[in-house]
């Protein structure tokens, strides 16, 4: 296998070691699959560079890129490495603000955009920076020419020559890209990382499951955000046929269709998989009903390695033949693994995923380690439920006296673009990268993380609550979507609470409850004495500070698009606060276990 020192020299395993790849990278458009095979995809990069190069883009601009999943993505990205441009990739739904900040912090020169409705939201914004010479799009979007007159530009008036020596030039060290993290608080930092970086950090994780050569991949996770965009390179480096999802709403489809062997999600997505088969299973009826939830608690059971019991694993297998194989259909099938990222996976889940025989990886790491420090692993001993696993060969982690979780490594960025205040708050005299992150190691050998050092908030009586630990463990129940712990310098916590209306309509046909719209029915009395148990049963295992003393329910659903999730999902705790504001300081101000409830309009 050639050596990948830059990550453009992928493209030299596709040109000598999977030529024969007929679907390299593919793509579902107008009902129809759309296949880019491996000499395509490298021709397509050389033409890519030489138009770039052609058009006056030199080593060292700024191109951003506001694009979906697709294998456009993939022949931009390599074609602006080639000749040491510098990609920097925009979330499809970030707001204007935050489109207008990138855009003058990295001086962007030209940008891609993917389709009409992308440049329908940009638009407005495109006059305010002057800096942006010219819109290219990917579909036909009217008034701006497509990315393919580059590739004719490359063909027609590239200089091979000059390519050549501008690849050779470029070095492990040089700076690829710059990804401006999205950020719970406070405005976007752009994390500069290197050829190295990345290439460290996906043939470290490469030796984790031993992939053949073109089995498929199911890409849905953006592609902006750094932990699909080194999966991507690993699935490349690896020769994997990669299945590009342009519409996450069919995801069902794409994986009846694509039957894929493996795919990266966020606790989310593995959350909902799961409620939607309980909530299935709670629609049955009599034995069917026993039967099911039978076979569910025997998951909950499952322990990686542990001892052969004849009775349980008989147990299992029963359970296998009821449930899970069905499961694994529903699927695809064919999945050897799953790796989560992104956020903290309730061990749970993990359980119920390994005991239906579809192996589940958690991992851990941030947009500035490029991002993987530490992920399970398939040995005897790479696997803790409740750890994101051993730390990555390579990397090496401490902790500070808090519990912080500190990191050095080939895969620790160069550094916050145009900030060099930020990036000395984070490097220590040492050189250790501080994550913000508390955790500790367990067995001597996996990293578990405990919260968000951030996020860890002192109650006005002086007590510190972790709201991670709390919020993961109420999401245990089938009733809620979505939760955030408040608590900060006052008497004890409280919580927002959006439920799972998914679940719930089912609950509400079974209890022969009306289910009209959301905003009725959290104002139902039986729903909201229903969820107060809920609330009840999960406060018994939280110290007495730690207890949910009030909570109000929601009927607006969160999300990327609307501001409260970051786009692997996690809360955006400023914005949620400063949302729900009002509600927040009534719930203080009303009498204790107050479980009253808010409409959709209640953050207005």
């Amino acid at each position: 296998m050639a050596a990948v020192t830059r990550l453009f020299d992928l493209l030299e395993l596709y040109d000598h070691e999977f030529n024969h790849l007929q679907e390299a990278l593919n793509i579902k458009r107008s009902g129809k699959w759309q296949h880019c095979s491996a000499s395509d995809y490298v021709e397509k990069c050389r033409l890519f560079s030489l138009g770039m190069l052609a058009m006056g883009i030199r080593p060292g601009d700024k191109i951003a890129t506001v694009l979906q999943n697709s294998p456009e993505w993939n022949i931009i990205d390599m074609g602006l490495m080639q000749i040491g441009a510098i990609q920097v990739p925009i979330y499809p739904t970030s707001g204007p603000g935050s489109f207008n900040f990138i855009i003058r912090d990295s001086e962007v020169k030209f940008l891609f955009i993917y389709n009409t409705d992308i440049y329908r939201r940009v638009k407005k914004t495109l006059n305010e920076n002057h800096s942006i010479k010219e819109v290219f799009s990917i579909e036909k979007v009217r008034g701006l020419r497509s990315w393919n007159d580059i590739l004719e530009i490359g063909s027609n008036k590239g200089k091979p020559e000059e390519l050549n020596a501008i690849k050779e030039s470029i070095q492990p060290d040089d700076l690829a890209t710059i990804i401006y993290t999205s950020g719970t608080t406070g405005r976007p930092k752009g994390v500069m990382l290197s050829h190295r970086n990345f290439i460290s950090n996906f043939t470290g994780c490469s030796e984790i499951y031993d992939f053949n050569i073109g089995d498929r991949v199911l890409s849905f996770l953006p592609l902006c955000h750094v932990y699909e965009r080194m999966l991507n390179y690993m699935f490349q480096y690896l020769g994997l046929q990669i299945f590009y999802v342009e519409n996450f709403d069919h995801l069902a489809e794409y994986l009846k269709e694509v039957k894929p062997h493996t795919f990266a999600a966020v606790p989310r997505v593995l959350e909902k998989i799961y409620n939607r088969i309980v909530a299935k299973g709670r629609s049955f009826k009599g034995m069917r009903k026993r039967v099911f939830f039978w076979a569910l608690r025997q998951g909950h059971k499952y322990e990686f390695g542990q001892r052969k019991n004849l009775f349980f694993f008989t147990r299992l297998i029963i359970a296998d033949l009821l449930l899970y194989r069905h499961w694994r259909k529903i699927l695809g099938g064919n999945v050897k693994v799953i790796v989560s990222g992104g956020a903290s996976l309730h061990p749970r889940l993990a359980r119920i995923f390994w005991a239906a025989r579809i192996p589940l990886l958690e991992g851990y790491g941030l947009t500035e380690t490029a991002p993987v420090i530490a992920v399970s692993r398939f040995d005897n001993k790479g696997v803790k439920f409740g750890t994101v696993g051993p730390v990555l060969p390579g990397v090496q982690v401490k902790f500070a006296d808090d519990g912080e979780i500190l990191v050095k490594g080939p895969n620790v960025m160069l550094g916050y673009y145009n900030r060099p205040d930020k990036t000395a708050e984070v490097f220590d005299a040492e050189g250790w990268f501080h994550t913000g992150d508390i955790g500790v190691i367990e067995d001597d050998r996996f990293l578990k993380i405990t919260d968000r050092k951030k996020e860890i908030f002192k109650t006005s009586g002086g007590k510190y609550i972790a709201p991670q630990v709390i919020e993961q463990r109420f999401r245990e129940s089938p009733f809620i979507e979505q939760m955030m712990v408040i608590g900060e310098n006052k008497p004890y916590p409280t919580a927002l609470i959006l439920p799972n209306f998914e679940f719930l309509k089912n609950w509400c046909e079974v209890k022969h409850i009306p289910f009209v719209d959301r905003d009725k029915v959290i104002q139902n009395p039986r729903i909201i004495r229903r969820i107060k148990k809920e609330v009840e049963w999960y406060n018994q295992d939280l110290g007495q500070t730690e207890k949910i003393k009030k909570f109000r329910l929601l009927a607006e659903e969160w999300s990327m698009d609307s501001g409260e999730l970051s786009p692997t999902l996690k809360l955006r705790r400023k914005y949620i606060q400063d949302k729900y504001r009002r509600i927040i300081e009534e719930t203080y101000k009303s009498p204790d276990y107050d479980y009253r409830v808010e409409g959709a309009n209640a953050g207005s």
